[in-house]
């Protein structure tokens, strides 16, 4: 079984400033780490590597990136974990892209990986939360794709079942592959980054993908160009840290706490 999963380097903070033309955060200069949700797609790409290889079928699991040079860090975070090997996308013209432009890039980076069988996501990333990345990349590639996936409960020969959280009921569905899935938080428990494993990759080769690399060359798809959304205007939430420190008996108090409900006109 050949096993993609997508992941991401996000901020590893809120005090991330706008860019105020674009509308894209400044990531420069930040502290990142790679997107939470994505630690769950990986662990579940492991789980089952681990599975075909007790049964003696041969496994990979390739991990897929797309970002600045720095986001190696996120694959060589995933070497630690157990990843095979590392794919970074990273051109300035793929900066600034929204949804659709960032599945286009990630398709045609797995076009050049080549083979798979199954490609996993997070369910959504933390700077962007909008969940949609992981189904557009499967309309792309035109294969198969479910969404807040709970578990794997079976896996064939080239199909497998799983169980979705829906609205109201879970649901058990059997899907074809190659196919691609968007995993729930907690499917399973991600585990730690091996010290052992960071000394044997610590040399291992990422393999970076640029514009020229890939299939499709056109610039109208990529980055801000190939990004039908704009955002028209974005701005980080107005803080309130005014604090007042009261002090007295609890008659005072209490009279104290109605009186400011009454200023705020809470009450």
């Amino acid at each position: 079984m050949d096993i993609i999963v997508c992941i991401k380097q996000v901020p590893g903070t809120s005090n991330v400033e706008v860019d105020p033309d674009t509308g894209v955060l400044i990531r420069d200069g930040i502290e990142t780490k790679m997107n939470p949700f994505d630690l769950f797609a990986l662990e579940t790409a492991l789980r089952l590597k681990e599975e075909k290889e007790s049964e003696g079928l041969d496994a990979t699991v390739n991990v897929l990136s797309m970002g600045p040079p720095q986001a190696a860090e996120v694959i060589k975070e995933a070497y630690m974990m157990g990843a095979d090997k590392g794919f970074l996308l990273s051109d300035k013209r793929f900066a600034g892209a929204d949804v659709l432009a960032t599945s286009h890039t990630l398709c045609q980076g797995i076009k050049k990986i080549g083979r798979f069988d199954l490609i996993l996501c997070g369910k959504q990333t933390t700077d962007g939360d909008t969940a949609q990345v992981g189904a557009e990349i499967a309309e792309f590639l035109n294969i198969p794709h479910m969404s807040n996936v709970l578990s794997i409960l079976k896996t064939g020969r080239d199909s497998l079942v799983v169980e979705m959280d829906m609205p109201d009921t879970v649901e058990l569905a059997s899907i074809k592959c190659p196919c691609l899935l968007s995993v729930e938080k907690n499917i399973f428990q991600p585990r730690l980054p091996s010290y052992k494993k960071k000394i044997l990759t610590k040399e291992r080769k990422i393999e970076v993908l640029s514009l020229k690399d890939l299939d499709d060359k056109d610039l109208d798809n990529y980055g801000l160009d190939g990004s039908p959304t704009r955002v028209e205007k974005i701005f980080p939430p107005d803080s309130n840290d005014e604090k007042e420190k009261w002090t007295g008996n609890s008659e005072e108090l209490a009279s104290g706490i109605v009186e400011k409900l009454k200023e705020l006109k809470i009450i």
